[in-house]
């Protein structure tokens, strides 16, 4: 995943605390290896190789993120898309490399979701167009927060939090006070400029500043426009609350990339979550749920 993960959560039995936690991070090893794109040897990886020539068999898991991906896909008309990886590859943040204009064109024909054709009954994933490959970056980090939040209510914990990245779940309060998440300033180190108390939800942050390079006046980072193959410079962070951390974790980079205005108006026709944005001058928004601080 490319990510540090946390868990934290309160039993009275010392030996469960740490079983659960070992479970968990275990659950998340396995989700690295089947999902990551870093890892050649992957399932992820081995559709991006084979998914044009053929079908490609794969874990009833990955089917069940790339149902919840074609989902947000649809709900936001492609502005969530996880074959944005046909162009985001080119790109190396480490490196400090990006694609020319001609290689962005030439890559951008593979950038479709409804080019991807799921069989959840022979769990395989098949291409549609050559030169395509997804990423489930965008999603996967909160699905898998998610399933260690069920790992560790089914061994009976009722107060805990699990964290990978910019993606949180919380489970019940923290033992009688709400939990209290702060939103950081994307441009001031140790800067909040929210904290929201929550209890049995999750938080998603998508930011400019996680993996990114400036050249040249332009900052250069990890969330792609789909339509176009680079990145959206109106916004610089997009916190959503809500139900899932699935759901939090793909709707705060949809959000990113519509912006501001369209942004919010999505966030309220969807009903069930809310969302904090900072713009590329600083200003934040909340959404009608949430109420701005005095």
């Amino acid at each position: 995943m490319g990510t540090r993960v946390a868990v934290q959560l309160w039993s009275t039995d010392p030996d469960l605390a740490v079983r659960a936690i070992d479970a968990v991070m275990a659950d998340m090893h396995r989700t690295d290896e089947l999902m990551s794109t870093y890892k050649p040897e992957s399932q992820l990886s081995q559709v991006n190789a084979h998914a044009y020539e053929r079908p490609v068999v794969v874990d009833a898991d990955i089917i069940e993120v790339m149902q919840a991906a074609l989902e947000y896909s649809r709900l936001s008309d492609g502005a969530f898309d996880v074959t944005y990886a046909s162009v985001g590859y080119l790109y190396d943040y480490r490196r400090h490399q990006h694609p020319s204009e001609q290689q962005i064109a030439a890559a951008l024909p593979g950038v479709d979701y409804r080019q991807v054709q799921l069989d959840p009954a022979a769990r395989t994933i098949r291409f549609l167009k050559p030169g395509m490959r997804i990423d489930l970056g965008g999603i996967a980090k909160g699905w898998a927060v998610d399933r260690g939040v069920e790992i560790l209510r089914q061994l009976g914990i009722r107060h805990a939090m699990v964290n990978a990245g910019g993606d949180t779940r919380l489970l019940g309060d923290r033992r009688g006070k709400p939990w209290v998440v702060g939103i950081r300033d994307p441009r001031r180190d140790g800067v909040v400029v929210a904290r929201l108390p929550l209890q049995d939800e999750a938080i998603s942050t998508s930011g400019d500043y996680e993996r990114y390079f400036e050249e040249e006046g332009i900052r250069y980072h990890h969330i792609l426009v789909p339509g176009t193959g680079k990145s959206p410079d109106v916004v610089r962070s997009v916190t959503i609350i809500g139900p899932s951390a699935t759901r939090t974790d793909g709707l705060s980079k949809t959000v990113f990339i519509l912006g501001v205005e369209r942004g919010l108006e999505f966030v309220r026709r969807l009903g069930d979550v809310e969302a904090v944005i900072v713009d590329k001058d600083g200003r934040v928004s909340y959404s009608a749920g949430l109420e701005a601080p005095h």
